[in-house]
Parts: structure tokens; C-alpha cells; sequence
């Protein structure tokens, strides 16, 4: 016999309550590399991307060398005991030969002369070479001061007027660019000797410093205002300068605090490449005899009699030829590793 079938009670049915599921809780993502890079500031991912090329932190370190030795030239050549002026083979007897050669070998390279001595007036070389070294730089580093001034103000000013002061600036830019630089300096040299100087006189070392960094200034401007003159034209029309502009900003306030922060990185690339070219053609004028005159160490002019007395003692030439290349070869590769690190396309690979 089959058991009876159970009777369910009348009145309303018990509802079930429903299961409650648990739902995750996400955890909190750890913060991106371009979050952190944005939070450090616009030059980290720059700097993460120059540390990263070998070569140009092995540029980098023999461009900082090179300031250190040339700021404290003064201190080296005390403790040196020796000074770039005085004519030590002159002065003491068995240095020079009566021809005015060093008498030991390698241009007199000695305990006393590291380097050698000058042919000639038996100045030490090392003595020179820092001193010279303080020169060039001084004078590369002012000149290229007064070019980043001048050619931010001037060409971000003309990107974003543009109108009559862009054909202006235009017309401007031709002219100094067809101008022979080294023809002004070559007429300007007997001028001042015989305007600003008196007959059998030196020329101040201040006037010669001054007439070099003014001109280099006057025709060393002009690349990088046309360079951030085109950058400033495409950026002018960005939403940001015409929120800016919407807002009621000056125009002022667009170029100084809107246009002319998003333009560094062209400027520090035309930096990095200008002072090495700015070295070698004060090294080149003071060569050609209207540059630093004497008693003022200069590189130019220990290469230029160097070459005067290389088949007699070519180890002269050598340490002022080898400095310059140097310079000029870590400077150029510390320019293009600053150029490449700047390349939005190399940072976003960074990233």
C-alpha cells in the first residue's frame, strides 16, 4: 500500500529569502609609471630616458669634467705650482735650446712640467691648457646665455603675433644670416685697436671678451627664434591657449605662462648643440689672430703656434688639439642623448 501523500497546511506560503551573493571588492590599482613620471614633474621621464643611454652619461661626466677643471683652474694651477704667464724656460737655464726648443724630449715633459713646455717663451703647457680651457667656456657659456634670451623672447613673441612683425622678423633673419660672421670680426678687430685703444697698447681683456660674446650673440640668435617661432604658430592654436584667450588672459599671459613653458625642450637641444660650435669658432678667431690676444691663455692660439713649430716639437700641438676634440666630441654626443631623450615618441616607448 502506498504511503499517503503530505498535506500542506493552508494560509500563505513562506517567501524564501534571497541569497545575498558577495560581491569582490577591487583592489586599489597600483599607480602607472606615466602617473608617477606625471607626478614628478615633466622632466623625469626625460632624465629616466638619458640615464638610461650609457654613452651620454659617459659625455655627460666628461662635459662636467671639463666645467669642474675650467672653474677651478685657479686652484689647480696653485696647487700645480706653476702659472699660465710666466716664462719659465726663459727663466731657467737648461729648458730651451738656443733655437728656443724644449732640450728634453716630448716638448719637456718633466716632474717639474707635466706637459711640457711652450717653444718659444718656455711657458708650462698645463698651466695653458686650464687656463685656456676657463677662456673658451666663459665665453661659449655667455654667448650661449645671451642666444637663449634673446631667441625665446624674440621668437616665441613673433610665433604668436605673426601679421606685419612675422614678415619683419623674416626680413631681419635673412640679412643676419647672410652676413659673413667671420668678415665682421676681421674688420671689427683693427677698428677697435685704433678707436677704443691707444697706439702701442693692449687690448683689454674685458673688450675683447665683450666684442666676442656681442657678436656671437648677434648672429647666434637667429636658428633658434626661427626654430621656436614655428613651434609657437602650431601651438597657438591649441585648445588650451584658446581657453586661455576665451578666459580673457593678456597677451602676456599666453605667451609667458601658457606658450613659452611648452618650448624648453627645443631650446635645451639647441643649447647642448650651440656650445661646442661656439668653442670651436672662438678657438678659430683667436687662431686667425682676431680673437683673445696674449698674455690671456687660449686654445686657438696654442693650436696656432703649434702649428707654427709641429715638425720640431709637435707634443704642443697636441695637448690643446686633443682637448678640443674632446669637448666638442661629448658635447655633441650629450646633445644628440638630450635630443633623443626629449623625443615624445622615445618617451612614450619609455612608458
Amino acid at each position: 500500500m502506498a504511503a499517503p501523500l503530505p498535506v500542506e497546511p493552508p494560509g500563505p506560503k513562506p517567501v524564501a529569502e534571497p541569497e545575498l551573493e558577495s560581491v569582490p571588492v577591487p583592489e586599489p590599482e597600483p599607480a602607472s609609471e606615466s602617473d608617477d613620471a606625471r607626478h614628478r614633474g615633466p622632466l623625469a621621464a626625460p632624465l629616466r630616458a638619458l640615464c638610461r643611454d650609457r654613452i651620454s652619461l659617459v659625455a655627460l661626466g666628461v662635459v662636467c669634467l671639463y666645467v669642474f677643471l675650467a672653474l677651478a683652474a685657479p686652484v689647480l694651477t696653485s696647487l700645480y705650482g706653476k702659472n699660465a704667464t710666466e716664462h719659465y724656460g726663459q727663466n731657467a737655464p737648461g729648458l730651451l735650446s738656443p733655437e728656443g726648443l724644449p732640450v728634453l724630449a716630448n716638448g719637456g715633459i718633466s716632474a717639474d712640467h707635466w706637459f711640457g713646455i711652450e717653444p718659444g717663451l718656455g711657458r708650462d703647457v698645463l698651466a695653458q691648457l686650464l687656463s685656456g680651457m676657463r677662456t673658451s667656456l666663459l665665453i661659449a657659456c655667455a654667448s650661449a646665455a645671451v642666444i637663449a634670451v634673446v631667441g625665446v623672447v624674440v621668437g616665441v613673441t613673433v610665433g604668436y603675433l605673426s601679421g606685419v612683425v612675422d614678415r619683419a622678423f623674416t626680413f631681419v633673419c635673412n640679412v643676419l644670416l647672410a652676413f659673413p660672421t667671420l668678415l665682421l670680426l676681421l674688420a671689427l678687430s683693427p677698428i677697435i685697436q685704433t678707436r677704443f685703444v691707444g697706439s702701442g697698447q693692449n687690448e683689454p681683456a674685458w673688450m675683447q671678451f665683450t666684442v666676442l660674446i656681442l657678436v656671437f650673440s648677434a648672429f647666434g640668435w637667429v636658428p633658434l627664434a626661427m626654430v621656436l617661432r614655428t613651434a609657437v604658430r602650431s601651438l597657438r592654436e591649441r585648445e588650451f591657449v584658446e581657453a586661455a584667450r576665451a578666459m580673457g588672459a593678456s597677451r602676456a599671459h599666453i605667451v609667458f605662462r601658457e606658450l613659452l613653458p611648452n618650448v624648453w625642450a627645443p631650446v635645451l637641444v639647441h643649447l647642448t648643440l650651440a656650445v661646442p660650435g661656439l668653442v670651436t669658432a672662438e678657438a678659430a678667431l683667436s687662431f686667425l689672430g682676431v680673437g683673445i690676444n696674449e698674455p690671456i691663455p687660449d686654445w686657438g692660439r696654442m693650436i696656432s703656434r703649434g702649428a707654427e713649430v709641429f715638425y720640431d716639437d709637435p707634443t704642443y700641438m697636441v695637448f690643446p688639439g686633443v682637448a678640443i676634440l674632446l669637448f666638442v666630441l661629448a658635447f655633441n654626443i650629450l646633445g644628440d642623448g638630450v635630443r633623443d631623450a626629449l623625443d615624445p615618441r622615445a618617451l612614450r616607448n619609455l612608458r
